[in-house]
């Protein structure tokens, strides 16, 4: 993923260029907005500070949405309501206000995504050995067993729903977290942890949902 950051506080942009590194996210950089539509190629999500030096943030949004559809969040200190009513007026697809979580910004970021990039209606992914996950209909199945549903609660599902569209690709805790659960909090990784021994409890496959140790976890075949 590539992600372009229009902002002009240098401190905050490190900061948030470290924390996205961590989630194997690409970050390119624009401390003005001048320029922004002309460094939209490639760019899956732009983070629009509002206070820039040169063009007002609402401005460049307006800009960047005439220019194309590439997803928009707003990361700004303006809070108001109807600041956020503004934003979203001019093209935001969201809008997040200063100080944020950075799980949390991961998580709405991947939302929109998500959103932009639906998955088809017949999305099923064969686990092999007659498991298939079924995207659509939010359920497990056990072809080799008479297709009989593997009870899962909605967060066991929504862990496997994630490798299985990551389709072998290593998934962050912190991505896993900030997706399924919304948030982060210091016991975060514990709760993780669990649901994913509860999962590979109930599939019988306890290899399908691989460790790869000190970053996260991927499906395994």
């Amino acid at each position: 993923m590539r992600i372009l950051l229009v902002e002009d506080d240098d401190r905050v942009a490190a900061a948030l260029r470290t924390a996205l590194a961590r989630q194997q996210i690409e970050v390119a950089r624009l401390a003005t907005g001048r320029d922004v539509v002309s460094h939209l190629a490639g760019i899956d999500v732009v983070l629009l500070d509002l206070g820039l030096p040169d063009v007002d943030g609402i401005e460049v949004c307006r800009r960047i949405r005439a220019a194309g559809d590439t997803p928009v969040i707003v990361v700004s200190a303006r809070g108001e309501v109807d600041d956020r009513i503004l934003g979203l007026h001019s093209g935001a697809d969201d809008y997040l206000v200063k100080p944020y979580d950075a799980g949390e910004l991961l998580a709405r970021v991947h939302t929109v995504l998500r959103r932009r990039r639906p998955e088809p209606a017949d999305d099923v992914v064969d686990l092999g050995a007659g498991l298939v996950v079924d995207l659509a209909r939010r359920e497990v199945r056990d072809d080799g067993a008479g297709r009989s549903p593997v009870a899962l609660s909605r967060k066991e599902f929504a862990v496997l729903a994630l490798l299985a569209r990551a389709d072998g690709a290593v998934c962050t805790r912190e991505r896993i977290v900030a997706e399924v659960w919304g948030r982060t909090w210091p016991g975060a990784n514990r709760t993780l942890d669990v649901h994913v021994a509860t999962l590979r409890t109930k599939l019988g496959r306890p290899e399908l949902v691989a460790t790869v140790r000190g970053v996260g976890y991927r499906l395994g075949r």
